[in-house]
């Protein structure tokens, strides 16, 4: 019985110049130590080395040519995803039928095949002795960045000097406490006969058993300072808390007003108030009916809008004279204390209106704008008072302060010609387009003004559509929109198709320009440009419908779009529904294509998951030439990769390089309009941040600044991150990060920032080791809710949070959720959950990362019903990350391994970067 040799090749070696990937070093000539050097000299970072034949097979991160003969070791080509140390004919390679990732060695004149195997891989780190290396704690030389800081500091309340009022006197500072409901501040006094005695007492000198005695004040004092702790902490005071959910009304008279009513009935104390009241209603009216209106308004009450409140009917208390005649921005807690009927209530509000009248006709504006902001509560009417006359600055200072509507303050600061803060507060709160509807009305140029600043805020945001359709009233701007179209259009994706249609309207005299880019757009059958192919046509037919003036232009380019349309839906990418393909028919007026219009098939069912399939295996040998650290996917196929030190790519579907930023990359945050990324790398306890111009393939450096948990997108213009207790927005425009909002003192570390289209939250980990989740409603950031998870997490494995505040966490035995909105998911029971290192949540579905010995395991689950979708393996050490984006999922590794996984089709393609 004859058995089968190892084929012979008639080739033993390559010969002249190759593009190598790997090379082989045989030990038996130069010697172990000798061949170690020589793989440490070629290695470069991606690089990894395999136990191979005797030798060392060194796997290089990216193909390089080189001549044979002059090569360190023994080179390797690749085809067809085999390692081939020789040139082998068809023939042979038949009877050698080497499997992908497998390397084929000629030795000796006969080849062998060669798994990859994990196991073969060697750990070069091992070979390098550096026991006698001191760590030495590395500081930078030159001082730490400061701390960002806020440029958007709450404005302060109007000093006394601003209304032409002297100093107060200490008697109007402890009115001004009561009637801010704060402690009267007590002036300083000579200490008392006990005082002297208890300081003399203490500094003679006591005997040996008299300590216990005179220990025990002391434990009175601090038992009485923890007390007051105590209720400081329970009133909130200084912790940054919200404030509790006020109480339903009672119903019924309350329990202030029966102990009001019993001591006015039952104790000679009613008589006394009532007489007291009744005095000083008297003397207050009798000033108004004088006219000395500036004793009055010393002695005035303030008044609630409406009806009197509780407190107003019966307090027990009378306020002090008013000292101050200055209108305070930031309303004070003093509560309307007054107690009397509502017609007195009603006398009073028409003696203040009375005095407010009196005031303006002597031209006394502050005053007479402090009556209506201050005793009246009409924060609107004092704001547009002090707009009619001229106290513009005054105006926007109190629509800050009291917190009036975002759109009205944009204005006012715009109309007292502070532009930077009026844009500054429109770009936190997303007040544009309010404020520029209300200077409409009556300021038309000041309203022009900041609709062309708006549109500058959007085009460096990168939102260029929005921009032109916000200026384009302007006409005196339409060269801003001009150019704006062609950098949106350059961008390219689905906001650029959708751009390239408005140019027909905004620009046709570039008719040829614009049919030449749409037939390219058109005429390709790819999938990953379908979208932008239904953007384009969708948006054409708007136009064409809403001007007349490009109808026939448009219906020139409207017809191929739509027959381009016909095509993607007959492929599958796109799923349009026949109604609407029949609207753009006709819409096209094209008889013929109407006629040959076949009856249009219902949508074929979308492709999933085979279920009770195979595991996709990644094997160590399909690892790319560099560490992927994050990755993002685009519109129109293309990916944004971090590879750490080595920079960022731009890459196609198929790994292409198509721009590279040569700026350190570990995190990738991108922008929603997808034109610019900020890349973020570790330096110590800081990070270095830069930014990436997608559309100009551009990067630069920003800034050095600590970031301890971030959102991983944003909008162009406000990126959210935390430091330490701190979260803001910073302003990702800006030459130096500066942050328009902030919130500090959260009462824990930040662990984790999300933030979508209408809410930012975020989840502490605070004193009592537990997960606390703040939410804020957007653009305006104000505080919605906060929820505390029901049990300690001491030993919290991962944590992950989506943009709509949904929580998961994974602990040393179990996992725990924490949704608002819906009713958490049900856990699939063959999960590994003591095992799961990772947890990623994404829309309907989650991926959960289980370490094995052989590699991570990774999980697709659909998050609602538990079921296991899809399951990857990728062998190795390299730890794997997931990264969903609508309906797309990215697994990377730092091996150099990228797959994209179709959440919709069930397709998994892997992607090798070139």
């Amino acid at each position: 019985m004859r058995t089968a040799r190892a084929p012979r090749p008639r080739v033993q070696v390559h010969r002249g110049s190759v593009e190598a990937v790997a090379l082989w070093f045989d030990p038996v000539l130069p010697g172990e130590a000798e061949a170690r050097r020589r793989v440490l000299s070629a290695w470069t970072p991606g690089a990894g080395v395999y136990a191979l034949e005797g030798g060392f097979l060194l796997r290089l991160p990216a193909p390089c040519r080189m001549e044979c003969a002059t090569a360190p070791g023994l080179p390797f080509t690749l085809e067809d995803g085999v390692l081939l140390s020789a040139p082998l004919s068809p023939s042979e390679r038949e009877r050698l039928a080497p499997t992908t990732g497998s390397a084929v060695l000629v030795r000796a004149g006969t080849a062998r095949v060669y798994p990859l195997e994990p196991s073969r891989r060697v750990d070069v780190s091992a070979w390098l002795d550096v026991s006698h290396w001191a760590v030495v704690p590395m500081e930078g030389l030159g001082a730490p960045p400061p701390p960002v800081a806020t440029t958007l500091v709450p404005v302060e309340a109007p000093s006394r000097a601003r209304f032409g009022v002297g100093p107060p006197a200490p008697e109007a500072e402890a009115m001004r406490a009561r009637l801010e409901g704060r402690p009267v501040p007590q002036p300083p006094r000579a200490p008392g006969l006990l005082e002297r005695l208890r300081a003399w007492w203490r500094a003679v000198p006591q005997r040996p058993g008299t300590a216990t005695v005179n220990a025990r004040p002391a434990a009175r004092a601090t038992l009485l300072d923890r007390l007051k702790a105590w209720w400081n902490e329970r009133e909130g005071a200084g912790t940054g808390k919200a404030p509790p959910t006020p109480p339903p009304p009672p119903q019924g008279p309350g329990l202030f007003s029966r102990l009001a009513e019993w001591l006015a009935t039952s104790t000679p104390l009613g008589p006394l108030l009532g007489q007291r009241k009744a005095e000083y209603v008297r003397r207050l009216f009798d000033l108004f009916e004088q006219g000395n209106l500036e004793e009055a308004l010393r002695y005035a009450i303030p008044l609630d809008k409406g009806a009197p409140t509780e407190h107003a009917r019966v307090s027990l208390g009378l306020p002090g004279p008013r000292e101050r005649l200055a209108i305070q921005p930031r309303q004070g807690g003093a509560a309307s204390i007054f107690g009397g009927g509502a017609q007195v209530y009603d006398a009073l509000r028409e003696r203040y209106r009375e005095a407010f009248r009196k005031l303006e006709r002597e031209g006394r504006i502050e005053e007479a704008a402090f009556v209506l902001a201050e005793l009246l509560h009409e924060d609107a009417e004092a704001v547009s008072f002090l707009e009619k006359h001229g106290r513009l600055r005054l105006a926007a200072e109190l629509a800050e302060g009291r917190k009036l509507a975002p759109g009205l303050v944009v204005r006012q600061w715009l109309l007292a010609k502070d532009v930077a803060r009026a844009v500054d507060l429109a770009r936190r709160t997303g007040a544009f387009a309010d404020a520029v509807l209300r200077l409409e009305r009556s300021h038309p140029a000041e309203a022009r003004v900041l609709r062309v600043l708006w549109g500058e805020v959007l085009a460096q945001s990168g939102d260029y559509a929005h921009a032109v359709d916000v200026v384009w009233p302007v006409e005196d701007a339409r060269r801003l929109t001009h150019a704006w179209l062609e950098r949106g259009v350059e961008a390219g994706g689905v906001s650029g198709a959708r751009l390239l249609a408005r140019m027909l309207s905004v620009l046709p005299e570039r008719f040829d320009r614009v049919r030449t880019r749409a037939l390219a757009l058109l005429e390709s059958e790819d999938a990953e440009g379908a979208p932008a192919r239904q953007a384009f046509t969708e948006a054409l037919a708007r136009e064409v419908e809403r001007e007349k003036k490009v109808a026939e232009p448009g219906l020139v380019l409207l017809r191929p779009a739509v027959r381009a349309l016909l095509r993607d839906r007959a492929a599958g990418h796109l799923p349009l529904k026949p109604r609407e393909l029949e609207r753009l028919v006709l819409l096209t007026g094209d008889t013929a294509l109407r006629a040959d219009l076949p009856p249009l098939p219902p949508l074929p069912e979308r492709g999933g998951f085979p279920a009770d399939a195979a595991p996709h295996v990644f094997g160590v040998a399909e690892g790319g030439p560099w560490p992927i650290h994050d990755a993002v996917p685009l519109s129109g196929g293309r990916l944004l990769v971090a590879l750490g030190e080595a920079g960022a790519r731009l890459v196609t579907s198929d790994g292409r390089c198509v721009a590279h930023f040569d700026v350190p990359a570990f995190s990738l945050v991108l922008s929603v309009h997808e034109d610019r990324a900020l890349a973020l790398a570790p330096r110590g306890e800081l990070k270095r941040l830069s930014r990436l111009d997608l559309s100009q393939r551009r990067a630069e450096p920003w800034c050095d600044t600590r970031v301890d948990a971030f959102a991983p997108v944003y909008d162009g213009n406000l990126w959210f991150f935390a430091a330490a207790d701190t979260v803001m927005a910073v302003d990702a425009l800006a030459a130096e990060p500066r942050a328009l909002w902030r919130v500090s003192q959260v009462g824990g570390r930040v662990l984790e920032v999300a933030v979508g289209a209408a809410e930012l939250s975020f989840v502490t980990f605070n004193a009592a080791g537990e997960l606390e989740r703040w939410t804020y409603s957007l653009p305006d950031p104000t505080l919605r809710s906060r929820q505390v998870m029901p049990r300690k997490l001491e030993s919290l494995r991962h944590l992950s949070l989506r943009a709509d505040g949904e929580l998961v966490a994974l602990d040393e035995d179990e996992i725990r959720w924490m949704d608002g909105h819906k009713a958490p998911p049900v856990r699939p029971p063959l999960l590994p959950w003591t095992a799961l290192m990772g947890l990623v949540l994404g829309g309907p579905s989650m991926v959960a990362v289980e370490p094995t010995p052989v590699g991570d395991r990774v999980w697709l689950l659909e998050r609602r019903e538990g079921t296991v979708r899809a399951r990857f393996l990728f062998e190795g050490d390299a730890s794997v990350s997931a990264r969903f984006l609508d309906t797309e999922l990215l697994l990377f590794d730092t091996a150099g391994r990228l797959a994209r996984v179709d959440l919709t089709r069930g397709e998994v393609r892997r992607v090798v970067l070139r």
